[in-house]
């Protein structure tokens, strides 16, 4: 073959890979056949891009992809509540009404609090069984300080809270540092504090709470806007819409500066539009009886707070980190022993405000408080909301969604006059449910290849 030959044919196989290598989008990368390292790149497109390029159809389309893939997020759980409503209302048409949706929203806080701590823990794969004596040591604690010791109310929170973080920090420590497993740590712990718990209450068993001022007046059912109420419940609605678009629309221009996918503007408007009825229609149902409590705002703020450091923070990303693979994480320079003692020291600490919370209910510190299935319950609603038991995967939100589940419920038995034995069967009987849509999620992720 003449060397004009070779020229031509060479000059043609290029032209020919061009070809195949033009229209490649934004998002979009080129890799080669495995079988064969010399052909022409093959576009990849980012699954995400297909919602922008195909509009409906696309997300459609992404809709499926995640659903083989395993990637179901909080859909069971919101198709549950929808159910679970629904039954309930058919049953008894007060389900549904101002005051029961009300009480839903009161009496979800103050377990929903451990949730929240709950679900730090088990996004490293571990569990905390401490959180229910710890909420109930902390109740108590702040009473002795109150009435016994007459400390200022607000230097008693502070302490409070200080005291569940640093036992959340020593159970992390003898699970870091020394090695014990997390299960009997916390099991020595929800039998140590319990125990410390009815020491300090003494043979009486109660300890009655001044609720005149204070944290426990502001945990009571009670609003931060008193004769206000209802403009206030539609302020908070309007600034939860407001954040939310800003900081969509914050992603979508950072995402856009970067060169990667992001959110179309449509789906954004939609999203917050969305947002916005519920909120609105929340605040409505719930001005039609006593008005938003102190108790539950305080709730979704510490949702929305934990929400950014989970998701936007260095920190957050090393507890995924660490859930998603210890070898690999300690490989990457994360400090595990330091996350694993931060975590629990979290948890502890939102088992402190959640025993406040308990306190606010009743105003008095009992024997009660924190016992009884208030840990199976806690760590049910963030299993239930969607974070799995094996780590790695999950987000804070699943503390509301499956408090709301749990919480309505237990609200409609009562409207039922059904037995507590009834709502234990029940309660288990969805839990069940949660874990086996998260073990059949895992294994469909694996088959997937992102497990």
């Amino acid at each position: 073959m003449s060397d004009t030959s070779k020229t031509v044919k060479s000059d043609s196989t290029k032209a020919e890979k061009v070809e195949k290598t033009e229209g490649v989008v934004e998002g979009q990368s080129t890799v080669a056949p495995a079988d064969d390292p010399t052909a022409a790149p093959v576009a990849v497109v980012d699954p995400r891009l297909l919602v922008r390029e195909e509009g409906f159809k696309g997300y459609v389309t992404e809709f499926k992809r995640k659903v083989k893939g395993g990637e179901l997020g909080s859909l069971p759980v919101v198709i549950g509540l929808i159910v679970i409503w629904t039954i309930f209302q058919f049953q008894n048409d007060r389900f549904l009404s101002a005051d029961n949706l009300s009480n839903i929203s009161y009496f979800l806080s103050a377990t929903g609090m451990l949730a929240i701590g709950l679900v730090f823990v088990l996004l490293l794969g571990e569990i905390d069984l401490s959180v229910g004596s710890v909420s109930g040591l902390a109740s108590t604690l702040f009473a002795v300080f109150v009435v016994d010791h007459t400390v200022n109310p607000w230097l008693s929170l502070v302490l409070t809270i200080l005291t569940g973080i640093a036992i959340g920090a020593l159970h992390g420590w003898f699970f870091a540092k020394i090695g014990v497993p997390a299960f009997v740590v916390t099991l020595a712990g929800f039998l140590g504090w319990n125990g410390l718990m009815l020491w300090l209450l003494g043979s009486s068993g109660t300890i009655n709470i001044p609720s005149e001022d204070g944290p426990i007046h502001l945990l009571g059912q009670s609003s931060f806007f008193m004769d206000q109420a209802i403009i206030g419940a539609y302020l908070l609605a309007g600034l939860g819409v407001v954040l939310t678009l800003v900081g969509n629309f914050g992603e979508q221009r950072r995402r856009r500066a970067a060169g990667v996918p992001f959110r179309p503007t449509s789906e954004i408007l939609l999203r917050v539009g969305l947002l916005a009825v519920a909120s609105f229609a929340a605040a409505a149902v719930l001005n039609n009886s006593a008005g938003v409590s102190n108790a539950l705002v305080i709730f979704l703020a510490a949702l929305v707070i934990v929400d950014f450091v989970l998701r936007r923070t260095t920190y957050g990303r090393k507890v995924f980190a660490v859930g998603g693979g210890i070898e690999a994480a300690r490989r990457a320079g994360i400090n595990v022993p330091m996350i694993r003692i931060t975590v629990f020291a979290i948890s502890g600490g939102f088992a402190a405000v959640g025993g406040m919370f308990f306190a606010g209910q009743t105003a008095s510190a009992t024997l009660s408080a924190g016992g009884g299935n208030t840990l199976m319950l806690a760590i049910a609603a963030a299993v239930i909301g969607g974070t799995s038991l094996f780590g790695g995967r999950g987000t804070v939100w699943s503390a509301l969604l499956g408090m709301l589940v749990i919480q309505s419920i237990q609200t409609g038995l009562d409207l039922l006059n059904m037995n507590t034995s009834i709502q234990y069967m029940i309660t288990g009987g969805v839990l069940l449910g949660a874990v086996v849509i998260d073990s059949v999620s895992r294994k469909s992720q694996k088959a997937a290849g992102r497990g």
